[in-house]
C-alpha cells in the first residue's frame, strides 16, 4: 500500500501547490530581488566560462582561464544548457544547441569517469534535447524518439557500455572513450557509480528502442541489492569483479548518496514498485542504524557500530529525497540540522564532526556544492515554509560575498578563512544556480503541476509532453517522465504499426494524411483547413483547466488500447 501510495501518476511532491504558512513577505524577504540575483549570479559565471575558459570542460576563476576535467567535452556548455531555458534565454539555448553539435566529439583517447559521463553529458544532453522544442528548437520529425541531441546522448552512452562487462554487471570507475576499459584498470567501483545510472539509461531505452541500457543499469542495481549485508546495509566501494566491499563504511554520503536516489528517481520515473519497494527496506536499514537526533552518522555495514561521526555536505540532499516519499516532518528535522552548520559557516564544509560542532581538517573546504539547495526547493514545494527561502537568502549572500571574483566564482578552500581555490566545477550552473532560481520561482514552467501540457504527434501516436513532474538527474538535469511514453519502439509494437500502415497506404483515399510535427498556434490559424480540423488538435497546446478532468494518465495504456482510441492518427475513418 506504501509503494501504490508513492507511485501515482507523475508523482513528484515538489510540484505540489500547498497552502503557505507565514508568507516570505511578512518575513522581510523579497522573492522576486533574489530571483534577479541569482539570474545575474549566473550570467556572472557563464559569460566568463565563455570568455575565458571555452571549449575547455571548466572556468579556472582566479587566472580566468579554463581547464578540462572530466574528459574535454566543454563540459560547463553541456551542464548549463538546460539551465538557459530555466531562465528563460531560449536564444542562447538554441545557439548553444548548434554549438554542441558542431563541437563536441566523444570518439577521443581519453579516460572518462563513468560516473560523471553519465549524469553531466548524457544527463545534460537528454534534457535538453526533451527540452528542444519549448524553447523553439526546429525539431526534426519523429521527435521526441530522434533528434541531434539524443543522437549525441545515446553515443556519450555506448562509450560507457564496456564499464559494464563485468562477470557482477556492476562497472568499472572509469573508461577510455576510444579504447574501452583500459587493462590495468581497478575493479574497484564506489557503491554511487554502480548505481547512479537507471534515470539517463532508461530514458535513453525509451526514446531509443534499444533495452540494452536501461538493462545494463538495472542490472547494477540488483547486483548492488544482491550484496547487501544481513542487516540490510551497503557498504562505500566494491570490488566488481568478486563483488567483495573493499570498503565497509555505510551510510548515505559520498560514495553511497546517488545509488539511493536513484532508486527513488527511477520508481516514480519508471512507475517501478520493485525500485522503491528496495529503496524502503534500506530506508528501515538506515534509519536503524545509521540515524541519531535526525543526524546520519556512517557504520560499520555489517555491525551497525559506528564508524564515523560526522555529517558530510553531500548528504544535504537527503531532506529532498525524503520529501519525495512524504516523509516531510523527518525530512524538515534533518533539514534544521544541515541548516544550523550553513548558518556557522556560511557555507557547508565537506566533513563536519558532530560530537565536535567543527570542521574536520582537510575537509574544510565548500565547493558550491547545491545538496542543501536542492533540499530547500523540495521542501519549499511541499511546506511553503520560509524558513527554506531564507537558506535560499544566505546562500546567495554567501556565495556572492565570498566566492565571487572577477571570471565568475570560484570555490571556496577553506570556509574558516575564506581562502578560494582555483576552479568553478560545472555543477554551479547546472544545480547550485538552478536549485536556487527555482526555489525563488514560483511560476516556473518546471514546477507546472499538470494543468498545461502540450500534445505532440509521434508516429506511435499522440504524446503529452511538458505537463510537470519533472524528474531531476543528480546533476539537477529535468527528464520529462510523460516522454518515456512516446516511443513505442519494441519490435512487436513496430510491426503492428508497419501492418496498419501498409493497409492504410493499400486504401485509395481521396484526401492525404501525412504524419507530422502539428504546426505552432499562429501557423495553425493561418493555414487551418475545416475538414482537417479534427486531426489537427491533437497539436495543439492543451489547457486542462477548460474541461473537469485532465486528460493525463499514467500508467499509460497498452499499446493496443491506445490504437483502439488514437486510430485516427493512423487511419482517418471520418
Amino acid at each position: 500500500a506504501v509503494v501504490q501510495r508513492f507511485l501515482g501518476p507523475l508523482l513528484c511532491l515538489w510540484a505540489l501547490r500547498l497552502p503557505a504558512g507565514t508568507s516570505a513577505a511578512a518575513r522581510g524577504l523579497d522573492v522576486a530581488s533574489y530571483r534577479e540575483r541569482v539570474r545575474a549570479m549566473f550570467y556572472h559565471a557563464y559569460e566568463h566560462y565563455l570568455e575565458s575558459a571555452f571549449p575547455y570542460d571548466e572556468l579556472r576563476p582566479l587566472t580566468c582561464d579554463g581547464q578540462d576535467t572530466w574528459g574535454s567535452f566543454s563540459l560547463t556548455l553541456i551542464d548549463a544548457l538546460d539551465t538557459l531555458l530555466i531562465l528563460g534565454n531560449v536564444s542562447e539555448f538554441q545557439r548553444v544547441v548548434n554549438v554542441l553539435q558542431e563541437g563536441v566529439d566523444f570518439d577521443i583517447d581519453v579516460n572518462a569517469s563513468v560516473f560523471e559521463t553519465n549524469i553531466r553529458v548524457v544527463g545534460g544532453l537528454l534534457s535538453a534535447h526533451l527540452l528542444s522544442r519549448k524553447a523553439g528548437v526546429e525539431v526534426e520529425a519523429g521527435w521526441p524518439c530522434s533528434g541531434p541531441l539524443l543522437r549525441m546522448a545515446e553515443e556519450a552512452a555506448r562509450k560507457l557500455l564496456p564499464a559494464f562487462q563485468t562477470p557482477t554487471g556492476m562497472p568499472y570507475g572509469t573508461v577510455n572513450l576510444l579504447h574501452g576499459v583500459n587493462p590495468g584498470e581497478t575493479p574497484v567501483t564506489c557503491t554511487a557509480g554502480i548505481g547512479t545510472f537507471i534515470v539517463e539509461f532508461a530514458t535513453l531505452s525509451h526514446l531509443t528502442g534499444d533495452p540494452v541500457f536501461e538493462d545494463v543499469a538495472r542490472k547494477a542495481l540488483k547486483a548492488l541489492w544482491k550484496n547487501r549485508s544481513d542487516i540490510g546495509l551497503v557498504g562505500n566501494h566494491i570490488d566488481v569483479i568478486t563483488a567483495k566491499w573493499v570498503a565497509q563504511d555505510a551510510g548515505i554520503g559520498a560514495g553511497v548518496d546517488s545509488y539511493f536516489e536513484y532508486l527513488v528517481k527511477g520508481a516514480i520515473l519508471l512507475q517501478d514498485k520493485e525500485l522503491m519497494s528496495m529503496f524502503l527496506e534500506y530506508n528501515k536499514a538506515i534509519k536503524n542504524y545509521t540515524k541519531f537526533d535526525d543526524w546520519y552518522l556512517w557504520v560499520q555495514m555489517y555491525k551497525g557500530t559506528v564508524s564515523m561521526p560526522v555529517f558530510q555536505s553531500l548528504e544535504a540532499y537527503w531532506p529532498g529525497l525524503q520529501s519525495l516519499i512524504g516523509d516531510v516532518d523527518n525530512a524538515m528535522r534533518t533539514f534544521l540540522n544541515y541548516y544550523t552548520v550553513w548558518k556557522q559557516f556560511g557555507g557547508l564544509p565537506e566533513f563536519y564532526n558532530i560530537p565536535q560542532g567543527y570542521t574536520v581538517d582537510k575537509r574544510e573546504g565548500y565547493p558550491l556544492r547545491p545538496e542543501l539547495i536542492e533540499s530547500a526547493m523540495y521542501l519549499y514545494r511541499a511546506t511553503r515554509d520560509p524558513t527554506l527561502l531564507e537558506l535560499g537568502r544566505d546562500a546567495v549572500e554567501s556565495i556572492e560575498k565570498i566566492s565571487k571574483v572577477d571570471c565568475g566564482f570560484a570555490t571556496i578552500k577553506d570556509l574558516r578563512d575564506h581562502r578560494l581555490d582555483n576552479r568553478m566545477e560545472s555543477f554551479f550552473l547546472a544545480e547550485t544556480v538552478k536549485y536556487l532560481y527555482l526555489l525563488f520561482d514560483p511560476d516556473n514552467f518546471i514546477h507546472n503541476d499538470g494543468s498545461d501540457f502540450d500534445v505532440v504527434v509521434t508516429p506511435y501516436g499522440e504524446c503529452v509532453l511538458n505537463a510537470g513532474g519533472y524528474i531531476f538527474n543528480t546533476e539537477a538535469h529535468p527528464i520529462d517522465p510523460a516522454a518515456l511514453h512516446c516511443c513505442r519502439k519494441r519490435k512487436e509494437e513496430q510491426w503492428e504499426v508497419e501492418d496498419l500502415m501498409r493497409e492504410f497506404y493499400s486504401r485509395k483515399k481521396t484526401k492525404k494524411f501525412t504524419l507530422k510535427r502539428p504546426p505552432d498556434h499562429d501557423e495553425e490559424e493561418n493555414a487551418k483547413d475545416p475538414e482537417d480540423a479534427s486531426s489537427e488538435k491533437a497539436g495543439e497546446k492543451r489547457n486542462s483547466k477548460k474541461s473537469s478532468h485532465s486528460l493525463l494518465s499514467c500508467p499509460s495504456q497498452s499499446f493496443n488500447s491506445k490504437l483502439a482510441v488514437l486510430g485516427q492518427v493512423f487511419l482517418d475513418n471520418t
